[in-house]
């Protein structure tokens, strides 16, 4: 029996031992794997570091600039049945026989007098005469949505062709391939300037005025759904895409145009998604070019906004290392005065704020003109304030 016990105690010892191993070879595999991980990980967080350190190159697209605005709701064929007076008697709400609502300029503010009056005429197709690109200012802020306003893509789709030369002309839109029938929209609100058929080889064509003093082109429709002086809003069906005119199958030649000026229709929408590329633009007097690209200049634009990026940041570095100085110096040979200068500084800088009260219109844009400042600055001094969500009565600082 002996034998037998100790048989059984070796057994066992063996057993025990072999565990030990397993499990000591299974923490030492664990051990491992948390170690190559950790490694990985490192060497994912270098490379990356890496990454972000790389120069940025000039023939390779940076990353959006903008935040891309969706589309308000399609409103389609539908019609107004009813108007509901507001507040301001430029403003009505309009309700449509498919239970939505919309609220409209049913006229002119008095601020956009001159945009609908001036260099208006319902029967002829480009208006503005006498006014080139050399006489409008270089650089033009435009706000193209607002608290009471959206935007709708005109048609969503690819481009058979783009804004440029082309066949030894310019083409001064962008033609947007679709199926005849198919429905076109108002891309802003806005009056209906023109509708009619053109000869120039437009087609059917309908132009809307915007309160921004943009007008928009949809050519060669097969159908008009509005007519010359009828108010329209962002998302409304303005007509259906046809071929009429000088055209080689169906497609929308969609334009935009300042004073007559045609630019780049891509610089406001990226027709792929139709989503808006943002909520104001900056239109310079180069845009007015035929060779201007929106795809071109994206790069400049991005390059020149990071250098203005580093020099404002290196003069707010010298202002503070200046005034550290300045502080330091004063404070080791007059503490009172120092004191008392300062003192005198912040009321003065409090003091010399101007705030502005939110009226019906009012824009970034708008105030930054009015005020000798630029959009920019308003949105730095608000930047809790969606430039888009403006609310009459809001008050703001705008120096």
């Amino acid at each position: 029996m002996k034998w037998y016990r100790f048989l059984v105690v070796a057994v066992a010892l063996i057993a025990t031992n072999s565990l030990s191993a397993q499990q000591s070879d299974t923490t030492a595999v664990a051990a491992k794997a948390d170690t190559a991980a950790v490694a990985a990980k490192a060497d994912t967080t270098v490379v990356a570091a890496k990454i972000d350190s790389l120069p940025a190159k000039v023939d390779t697209l940076p990353k959006k600039r903008h935040t891309p605005i969706a589309s308000v709701r399609t409103l389609g064929a539908v019609a107004p049945i009813d108007t509901l007076p507001t507040t301001s008697d430029e403003l009505q709400i309009i309700l449509y026989n498919d239970n939505t609502w919309r609220y409209v300029r049913t006229k002119p503010s008095q601020r956009d007098q001159k945009i609908f009056s001036e260099y208006w005429n319902t029967s002829v197709t480009h208006v503005y005469y006498g006014i080139s690109a050399d006489k409008l200012p270089e650089s033009i802020p435009i706000q193209l949505i607002d608290s009471l306003s959206g935007s709708h893509y005109p048609y969503k789709g690819w481009m058979s062709s783009k804004y440029g030369p082309r066949g030894g002309r310019g083409h001064q839109g962008v033609d947007l391939p679709l199926k005849t029938g198919d429905p076109v929209y108002a891309a802003f609100d806005g009056k209906v300037r023109y509708s009619n058929f053109s000869s120039s080889g437009y087609g059917n064509l309908v132009i809307i005025r915007h309160h921004n003093g943009l007008e928009t082109y949809y050519a060669h429709l097969s159908e008009r759904s509005v007519q010359a002086g009828e108010w329209v809003v962002a998302g409304q069906q303005i007509g259906k895409g046809g071929s009429t005119g000088r055209s080689s199958g169906p497609h929308l030649h969609f334009e935009t145009r300042y004073k007559g000026q045609s630019f780049d229709p891509e610089r406001l929408f990226d027709f792929k998604t139709g989503e808006l590329r943002q909520a104001e633009l900056l239109l310079k007097r180069r845009h007015f070019s035929i060779n201007s690209k929106y795809e071109q200049d994206f790069n400049d634009e991005e390059i020149a906004n990071q250098l203005a990026a580093k020099e404002k940041s290196a003069a707010a570095a010298k202002s503070t290392a200046a005034a550290k100085s300045t502080s330091t110096k004063s404070s080791s040979s007059k503490p009172t005065t120092s004191v008392s200068v300062t003192k005198s500084t912040s009321l003065k800088s409090s003091s010399s704020a101007t705030y502005h009260t939110i009226e019906e219109g009012d824009m970034f844009s708008s105030l930054a003109i009015k005020y000798k400042t630029t959009s920019k600055r308003i949105q730095e001094l608000n930047p809790d304030v969606d430039p888009t969500k403006l609310q009459i009565g809001q008050k703001i600082r705008v120096k």
